[in-house]
């Protein structure tokens, strides 16, 4: 497999490796498979947030024991999360949990054509820009696209593609799993872009070429128990 972009970082962290194996397992329930793609999006949020976020000081407050302490803050501060819909729904609570401060969420909507494997949108809930009272005509800091999967990377690079043209100067988009096409397509699509997955599977292949081998399947199916429809 050739190298990835110098903007993709892949997880090695033994617990999520043994979590993702276990994801993969074709007799993983779909109980199962919704509890483990949290588990590992909470594993995948505390590496990706450690690697784009820095901390600050702002204040003091007094301890139990009466003893005055910097008050900390992760920066940047202005976040949004932006799930994938569906199976981006799936990842949300890891993030919204590993934040120390509540953040807003804004959801796309994008699906792959069948023939033609080429995402479109049917939904965004991005608000209108406003300007904050600062003058930074910016909507925030950091977004975070999360989705578990990258396969082609076309949904990835249209997501990437709308918060640009949003005005977010920095995202970071973290996945439990990815091809090694799609990561790179996705990583290649603009400036400020960070990716944070759990593994690379090689192969692109399954139904019309576009389902990730051996992968984990389609899981937007998996966890809404829509397999066959």
């Amino acid at each position: 497999m050739s190298p990835l972009p110098a903007n993709v970082t892949v997880s090695q962290h033994p617990c999520l490796q043994a979590k993702l194996s276990q994801l993969r397992s074709n007799s993983t329930s779909t109980r199962e498979t919704k509890s483990l793609v949290h588990e590992l999006s909470l594993l995948l949020a505390s590496e990706a947030l450690g690697k784009v976020l820095t901390v600050t000081t702002a204040g003091e407050d007094v301890s139990h024991m009466g003893a005055p302490f910097p008050i900390t803050k992760a920066s940047p501060g202005r976040i949004v999360l932006v799930p994938i819909l569906r199976s981006g729904l799936a990842m949300v609570d890891a993030f919204l949990t590993l934040l120390p401060e509540p953040i807003p969420v804004h959801h796309l909507g994008l699906f792959r054509e069948r023939t033609t494997l080429q995402p479109v949108e049917y939904y965004n809930n991005l608000p209108t820009r406003v300007a904050p009272p600062s003058g930074d005509d910016k909507p925030c800091d950091l977004a975070i696209i999360v989705d578990p999967v990258i396969a082609t990377g076309g949904t990835a690079e249209a997501a990437i593609q709308t918060l640009k043209e949003w005005g977010v100067p920095k995202i970071l988009v973290v996945s439990i799993l990815s091809s090694a096409e799609g990561v790179t397509r996705a990583a290649n699509e603009a400036e400020g872009v960070e990716i944070f997955v759990g593994a690379v599977d090689k192969e692109l292949g399954g139904s019309g070429g576009g389902m990730i081998v051996p992968g984990v399947g389609d899981i937007g199916d998996r966890l809404f128990l829509t397999i066959g429809k």
